[in-house]
């Protein structure tokens, strides 16, 4: 066999050293970002970054300033006097199929007739500067005949203006129930949307080829849908189409489906004019043109018994899905799954209205309607408590799921009939309880109320439970790509994108987990429609569970090829061959792994594998609101506590205490990382990040100097996050990891738990006063106000 001068030659001794050591930088070591030093550097290369190309044409578009119009006559002419102006593409110039909707027609990459919403992009201009291009479109005279909006998430409700069909979710008969119970409680309210301000707009390059070919890099959670999408816009086959995305500068679901947009335009112009094309939105065309997550609008009427108990449930909830359908179906969906969060609700009907508005179409955010749908049965539990006059950690452990054990009975299956599988709420609640002091510190709490007028403290310990799987079952698949060279390196190619969240350093230590190599030998490239293609979004928190599981098959496959080889030239047994710290014994010889594949390339043994992964056991009949979408639960809890100033109504989070179930985490610096990271955002949803349109339906918090997400200064000082420690995971997941992606952002909703602790601690507060999402310090104000009086109206 001839040596690789590369790799230095080790003795049999030195070999049987290295071998008697453990691996370091499998999977359960906390391994730095693969990109971290590119991040924090500034070489890290996202779409924009690119060298420019020759003749390249940038795009920028045109916006309606109407929420709901027709179009009477676009005149493009002044666009062209504008010196560096190649071309205007308006509805007429798209050479395939204008509509690119996700689920359903309904998204026109431009406006045909009429617009429906403000900043809904009427035509876009072609030019050799963005300057020119953003004078361009600025140029074109469009006359509209205006019509009337509907702009609010309860008129479209009452008039039944939906973008879907209601569906509903229900186990037992809820009205017998409440007719039963010994209190009914009643009451709604609303839920605000969020912004996803990611770091990079929305960002596409496009290449036109041979034979009609184009090559697209996107800023995209989902390239396959990119490919598709830009196939049907265009006319030819997916086949001709590629999709490159090496990374991502934050997405959190809002380029999962409105990522396609912009690569469609670039890849039209590029087909009409021969040349490469780009656009990367300004911020503010990005915050006008692009869907948030969905506001809510929530009724409740819940039956409890004397302690507070449920035994009847039915929750309304109704998403401003803005014009189209986009996600919303799933989104909503989403929602009524997690309308119980934690909560056995007895009998109950949750049902899930999508209603349209002349809004931007909303879309996926972090959680995809699961926080929405939290926050429902949170501000139930709020109200149960304050009418009891008792702790409201004492009402949600009251009203959990099941038993300690885990057993199925009638108090551990959902509304929709799914049972909680391995419950960790109990165990979760105790231990963060312990280690927070929370009932030390509700008492200095309550001692601290009574003796400040003018500050209050407020403490809240919230629960989560969140299902893990996609809900459209299909998408619950994932391939890989491995290569194994004769250096003993390693390049990886999955279907999944990295957006920063550490998807492709996981990846690595999971080849490097059944390879027995270090990470470090390990290359993930940028994923592509040409090396692996139908694949799923990178979404609903599977990223690491279907792409990791398709890698870790691909390199099963490669080193069952590598046994059989060592087997068959030194007649050994399959238990004689071991892999070890990147040295392979195959009975009493020891081998480096490059040595290793060095053999198979002589024998002609394949060093290439393609590993394909499908979620087993995951059913849901939608029309019946029945069956077990999830393959299992992530759990977690949050302890926090706030100041609020009551004669202005500003207020601090003082101190977040975090215990999350990630299972045996893969990389407990990154999942920790995440958890933090998700907080946060969440804490900016339910507190700062309000979304402000006027009576016309434009949006007014269109930039980051109006819209206001959480700084360094908003996060707690004292910050306290741990993993629960790894307790056997019965779900066959990689590695038996949990997914970490989404579920902390719910954890951000204890923030605003508190901030209701907090207004009821007033000695005049009467009752239970209603605090609405985004909880800014002027609702918490006013809020404040109402408590005094007894007032529970909306806030």
């Amino acid at each position: 066999m001839s040596h690789n001068p590369s790799q230095p030659v080790l003795t049999q001794t030195a070999l049987q050293a290295q071998f008697s050591q453990p691996l370091s930088g499998g999977v359960g070591h906390s391994r730095i970002h693969e990109s971290a030093a590119l991040h924090v550097s500034g070489e890290a290369r996202y779409i924009d970054d690119r060298s420019e190309p020759e003749g390249l044409l940038h795009l920028c578009p045109r916006l309606s300033d109407h929420a709901h119009a027709r179009i009477l006559n676009i005149d493009v002419e002044p666009c062209y006097r504008i010196p560096g102006v190649v071309a205007v593409l308006t509805r007429q110039q798209i050479p395939g199929n204008p509509d690119i909707g996700a689920l359903a027609p309904g998204d026109l990459l431009l406006a045909d007739d009429e617009v429906n919403y403000a900043g809904q992009m009427v035509l876009v201009v072609a030019a050799e500067s963005r300057e020119a291009a953003r004078l361009g479109a600025r140029a074109a005279i469009i006359d509209y005949e205006v019509l009337t909006p509907i702009l609010d998430v309860r008129e479209a409700l009452e008039k039944q203006h939906y973008v879907e069909r209601p569906f509903v979710q229900q186990r037992g008969d809820a009205d017998a129930a409440l007719a039963r119970a010994a209190q009914r409680l009643t009451g709604a309210f609303h839920i605000g949307g969020q912004e996803h301000f990611y770091l990079e707009t929305q960002a596409a390059l496009v290449y036109p080829g041979e034979h009609q070919t184009v090559t697209v890099h996107a800023s995209t959670q989902n390239p396959t849908e990119v490919q598709k999408l830009v196939a049907s816009v265009l006319g030819v086959s997916q086949s001709q189409v590629t999709v490159e995305m090496r990374r991502m500068g934050g997405a959190f679901g809002g380029k999962e489906s409105q990522g396609a947009s912009v690569a469609c335009l670039c890849a039209v112009a590029a087909r009409l004019t021969g040349r490469p094309v780009k656009m990367c939105l300004s911020r503010r065309d990005d915050m006008r043109i692009t869907g948030k997550r969905h506001a809510f609008f929530v009724r409740y009427e819940v039956g409890i018994d004397e302690r507070g108990v449920f035994c009847g449930v039915k929750i309304d909830l109704a998403a401003n899905c803005g014009h189209s359908l986009d996600l919303s179906g799933s989104i909503v969906d989403r929602a009524m799954f997690h309308a119980d969060n934690a909560y056995y609700l007895g009998d109950a009907r949750i049902t899930g209205y999508r209603c349209r508005t002349h809004t931007v179409s909303n879309t996926a955010f972090r959680g995809f309607g699961g926080p929405q749908g939290m926050v429902a049965i949170e501000q139930v539990i709020e109200h149960i408590a304050r009418t009891l006059h008792l702790d409201p950690l004492e009402v949600r452990q009251r009203n959990y799921y099941g038993t300690r054990d885990g057993s199925i009975n009638a108090r551990n299956t959902t509304h929709y009939h799914q049972p909680v599988g391995q419950n960790l709420l109990d165990d979760i609640t105790e231990r963060l309880t312990r280690s927070a002091q929370y009932q030390q510190r509700r008492a200095e709490i309550e001692d601290f109320n009574a003796h400040h007028p003018v500050l209050r403290r407020g403490l809240a310990l919230m629960p989560i439970k969140f299902g893990i799987s996609f809900t459209s079952t299909f998408l619950n698949q994932a391939g890989a790509l491995l290569l194994v060279y004769t250096d003993g390196s390693v390049q990886v190619n999955h279907g999944g994108t990295e957006m920063g969240q550490g998807l492709n350093t996981k990846v690595a230590q999971i080849v490097a987990q059944v390879l027995q190599i270090d990470s470090a030998s390990i290359q993930v490239t940028a994923t592509d429609t040409g090396k692996v293609p139908n694949t799923s979004p990178t979404a609903a928190s599977s990223g690491a569970d279907l792409n990791g599981k398709a890698a870790q098959q691909a390199a099963e496959i490669i080193r069952q090829r590598l046994v059989d080889l060592l087997c068959r030239l030194y007649s050994c047994a399959p238990d004689d061959i071991v892999f070890c710290n990147g040295v392979v014994r195959a009975g009493e010889q020891h081998f480096t792994f490059a040595q290793v594949a060095q053999l198979a390339w002589f024998n002609q043994v394949p060093l290439s594998a393609t590993g394909y992964y499908r979620v087993p056991g995951i059913h849901y009949d939608r029309d019946a609101g029945c069956g077990q979408p999830f393959y299992y639960f992530v759990y977690g809890a949050a302890c926090t506590e706030v100041v609020v100033d009551t004669l202005t109504g500003e207020y601090q989070v003082k101190r977040v205490d975090i215990l999350h179930d990630a299972g045996a985490s893969l990389n407990p610096a990154l999942d920790i990382g995440q958890v933090e990271g998700g907080f946060a955002q969440g804490m900016g949803w339910v507190t700062t990040e309000e979304l402000v349109w006027n009576a016309q339906g434009r949006l007014l918090t269109d930039t980051g100097a109006t819209y206001k997400i959480p700084t360094v200064a908003d996060i707690p000082h004292d910050f306290r996050v741990q993993l629960l420690p790894h307790t056997d995971n019965a779900v066959d997941t990689v590695f038996r990891s949990k997914a970490v992606g989404e579920p902390p952002f719910m954890l951000g909703i204890a923030v605003w738990c508190a901030l209701q602790d907090a207004v009821a601690s007033r000695d005049d507060a009467e009752g239970h006063v209603l605090l609405e999402l985004p909880a800014t310090p002027e609702r918490v104000w006013r809020a404040l106000q109402r408590s005094q009086t007894g007032v529970t109206g909306r806030a």
